[in-house]
């Protein structure tokens, strides 16, 4: 509902007088939300949205156009958008039923013109974007992004937002690597674990993160560092001579959070992980 107000003047013999003014209430028959399917979001993810418009009027509207901002935020004068429409992604709904595809215009910004909604009816704009390059990826970070319904004969534009925040845990990786290769029987080996961390939420004891391997060939009379930190068998971990079978022990095994930088001149963030390193020396 929006209040606008008019008043009258009259002019006679020089004279100007004016009227009271009149007050009104203009009802708005259209009226959009805009919902992401899912709430949090990591660099690469796709994220679904429904803008649903509702139109409570005696009078189909039709020929408007949806802008969605993608996102946008100012960053070193200009204007990122860390959301990126995924092609031929978009649906249109009218009353549940699918239609033909409007005219979509990826940009960014994304435009979607061509839009009608009938009287006492619904539309729904179903679509995918991607989580690019200028997304921030910190814990505890969003994207605020707003779709803008115009045109049709409304006076006012009807807008629609949705916040989706950064996913917050851990997201761990591992390579194994070993030395010398090749290696003598009867001689002294090296076995790396780097586990990195590309989350931004830190592996702590609590996650339980466990480290398995069977060593074959069987090492024997062997040495563990975690972090160059020396581990002892029984309370970081158990070995098996007679099989070669290595566990570390629930939740000794962390790893810290990754680190996230802007760049000040092109807006990208790049990531850093995070990494702790296990190592397993024993004779083969």
């Amino acid at each position: 509902m929006a209040i606008f107000t008019n008043q009258a003047t009259l002019t006679y013999n020089d004279v100007v007088t004016s009227s009271n003014v009149a007050t009104g209430e203009l009802l708005e028959v259209l009226s959009a939300t805009k919902s992401a399917v899912r709430s949090e979001y990591s660099v690469g993810d796709r994220v679904t949205y429904v803008v649903s418009i509702l139109n409570s009027g005696t009078t189909e509207i039709s020929g408007l156009t949806l802008i969605d901002d993608l996102g946008a935020y100012t960053f070193n004068g200009g204007t990122l958008y860390p959301l990126s429409y995924r092609e031929d992604s978009l649906l249109y709904y009218v009353n549940g039923v699918l239609q033909a595809d409007p005219t979509v215009t990826a940009g960014p910004p994304l435009t979607v013109s061509g839009i009608s909604v009938p009287a006492l009816g619904n539309a729904a704009i179903v679509y995918e974007v991607t989580v690019n390059q200028f997304a921030p990826l910190g814990d505890a970070q969003s994207i605020v992004n707003t779709a803008t319904l115009s045109g049709g004969g409304i006076t006012t534009p009807v807008t629609a937002s949705e916040t989706v925040t950064t996913l917050s845990e851990a997201n761990l990786m591992i390579n194994k690597s070993i030395s010398p290769t090749p290696v003598s029987e009867n001689s002294r080996v090296t076995y790396t674990f780097t586990i990195q961390n590309y989350g931004n939420t830190a592996a702590a004891a609590t996650d339980n993160a466990t480290l398995t391997d069977i060593f074959d060939p069987i090492l024997t009379d062997i040495e563990v560092t975690f972090n160059q930190s020396a581990w002892s068998e029984g309370t970081n971990y158990t070995y098996d001579e007679a099989t070669g079978s290595f566990v570390t022990v629930p939740g000794e095994i962390t790893v810290p959070a990754a680190t996230y930088t802007q760049d000040p001149v092109s807006g990208v963030w790049s990531v850093v992980p995070g990494v702790s390193v296990l190592t397993v020396v024993g004779t083969i």
